[in-house]
């Protein structure tokens, strides 16, 4: 089993997501995703989804909040909701062609655009998911 911890950042009701690289040999290539990732040996969830923030964009997450969790076979997530206090400009992304911050419209839509990339990309459909789970929920 793969376990795996990702955040929900959310500021003023939009929800920050990476457009993931376009590499054939990663989970979800050239989609936007959700932060966070691969727990380590024996890390909990929160101490890894905190190690991923800081790694993939130099967040320090104020607070995690436990939203749920989703299972497959093989792959246990973790979802958290995140409080993003920073704007974009302070984020350094080390992971991903782009991020930002979507609105409610554009999960439901399914696609969001890239202007770092100028093209419209897919979100990843777990991803979506989860967020139109979340908002269905929490907002």
């Amino acid at each position: 089993m793969i376990f795996v911890a990702l955040a929900i950042l959310e500021q003023d009701g939009r929800f920050l997501m990476q457009l993931r690289d376009d590499i054939p040999t990663i989970l979800y290539p050239g989609v936007w995703g959700l932060f966070g990732g691969h727990l380590e040996a024996g890390e909990s969830p929160e101490i890894g989804l905190k190690r991923e923030l800081k790694e993939e964009i130099n967040y320090e997450a104020p607070s995690l909040r436990y939203f749920r969790s989703y299972n497959d076979d093989n792959l246990s997530r973790y979802l958290y909701h995140v409080p993003l206090t920073l704007g974009l400009e302070k984020l350094v992304q080390t992971e991903g062609q782009d991020l930002a911050l979507l609105p409610p419209a554009a999960i439901r839509q399914g696609e969001y655009y890239s202007e770092k990339i100028n093209q419209t990309r897919s979100l990843g459909k777990i991803h979506r998911q989860i967020l139109l789970d979340f908002l269905e929920v929490e907002l």
